[in-house]
């Protein structure tokens, strides 16, 4: 089933299933006669708006993100907490006036009648949904085209496995070799090449999914195949390479099916948006608060060297997107012209006297709030790099344009736990924290890393 069908589908469900409760709940409150009331309450407008509010609830709770990486007890348990949650909110945002018409009991009472009718209802619709689309992909309608890499005995036991649990979707169109030799079968499955040719064969197969089913002495194929793909797909692995990306996976087994998801997405969508109210309402407090401090960096700035106040450059963003970044200009003009594109190294000769203060302070990074206004950047992410160098670094780092998967930011877990970028070696290094970040964002996480980010900054330990 297609994500944006299956999201139609279960959309209109829920609203049946919501509109259903709150018909029932009416009857129970108004017409059964077993509650007294003043003045009988409205039907129609109170329904609209309380069923938006539902599927607000359940947007920002995740619960219209794809089903096919969630069991339907997990779906349940989402279920459960959203329920619990927006029943809660309901009680002191509407229900309260049922204190001064009724009894604290009979309050308490019609909240628990209303949370068991919702709760009962959504999920009995989301699970027959679910019902629904297991037996379409038990009888292989909607299942996702999938390709195993490695035809070996771990492929032909994956193979198997997927034969044996069709209600996962994966629908495999051929193996891939990770050796020199050519063609091969398995079970009427052919061989469709090698895996110097993966893009070519995941686009010719219109492939949604890669599973490696690698040899544990292949490891760093593994990461060179992964770095390899750029079409959008999802990768999983068998569970013995799980070590082969220095922990940077997250385990994600369905039904007990040993597989695990190589960088799944996992914010929620409510963290999402709180993490960009977070970023919109920090930028403007920044920006807007230390409004004379930059004015006056900026007056320093042109007393100390020629050339524009504010440094603009080329960096690639979320999904390779090119945006101009805006920084206080810390160097020479022109610092470049006779070099090229080069990291800055420390005591950098091109860094200005009022340069090697800003870069102390971090104080030259403050116009990428700008940035962040504009929704290029996010307060925390890996940072983002020019062109020239993600070209570059992509074809010798495996794995490197995973980072292109989130917004890049002004700090972030790689730069609070690693120094600057001085070599190919650091790049690998803060890789592995970028990767780690990507793999365990949340709220918290990002919270920590402001903290971790203020303790620097105080200490002034930036780069000169």
């Amino acid at each position: 089933m297609l994500k944006t069908l299956e999201k139609i589908i279960v959309l209109c469900i829920d609203v049946l299933m919501l509109v259903l409760s709150w018909v029932i709940y009416y009857f129970i409150r108004v017409e059964s006669g077993l509650f007294q009331y003043y003045t009988k309450p409205e039907f129609l407008l109170p329904m609209f708006v309380i069923t938006v509010y539902w599927l607000i609830l359940f947007w920002f709770f995740g619960l219209y993100q794809s089903w096919y990486a969630k069991s339907r007890l997990d779906e349940l348990i989402t279920i459960f907490k959203t329920v619990t949650f927006g029943v809660l909110a309901l009680f002191f945002a509407i229900f309260i006036d049922d204190i001064s018409t009724n009894s604290p009991a009979n309050s308490r009472l019609l909240i628990l009648i209303y949370w068991f009718i919702v709760l009962s209802f959504v999920s009995v619709g989301r699970l027959s949904v679910r019902t629904f689309q297991r037996k379409l992909l038990e009888a292989g309608i909607g299942a996702r085209n999938t390709i195993i890499v490695g035809f070996n005995e771990k492929g032909r036991e994956i193979f198997d496995l997927i034969l044996k649990y069709p209600a996962l979707g994966y629908k495999v169109v051929g193996f891939v070799r990770t050796d020199k030799r050519k063609g091969g079968e398995y079970k009427g499955v052919k061989v469709l090449g090698t895996a110097d040719k993966i893009n070519e064969i995941i686009r010719e197969n219109e492939v949604k999914e890669v599973i490696f089913a690698l040899e544990s002495s292949e490891h760093d194929k593994l990461l060179e195949l992964i770095g390899k793909c750029k079409e959008d797909v999802n990768f999983k692995i068998v569970p013995d390479l799980y070590d082969a990306i220095s922990g940077q996976a997250r385990t994600n087994q369905i039904y007990g099916f040993p597989l695990i998801e190589i960088m799944p997405e996992i914010m929620q969508p409510w963290e999402r948006v709180v993490k960009r109210l977070i970023d919109i309402v920090v930028s403007l407090i920044v920006l807007g608060l230390g409004l004379p401090l930059w004015v006056l960096i900026a007056i320093l700035i042109k007393i100390d060297s020629r050339g524009p106040v504010i440094y603009k450059q080329e960096r690639v963003g979320k999904d390779g997107k090119i945006f101009t970044l805006y920084k206080f200009r810390s160097m020479y003009e022109n610092a470049e012209a006779l070099t090229g594109p080069t990291w800055a190294t420390k005591n950098d000769p091109r860094v200005t006297r009022v340069g090697k203060i800003l870069r102390k302070l971090h104080l030259d990074e403050i116009p990428q709030f700008i940035n962040v206004l504009k929704g290029d950047m996010s307060l925390i992410g890996p940072r983002p790099e020019r062109p020239v160098f993600v070209e570059k670094l992509s074809k010798e780092i495996p794995l490197y344009r995973r980072r292109l998967k989130v917004k890049p930011g002004i700090t972030g877990w790689a730069q609070v736990k690693y120094k600057y970028d001085e070599s190919i070696e650091d790049v690998k290094k803060k890789l592995q924290y970028d990767l780690f970040y990507i793999e365990n964002m949340s709220l918290r996480m990002d919270l920590k890393i402001i903290a971790y980010t203020i303790l620097h900054i105080l200490s002034g330990k930036g780069q000169t």
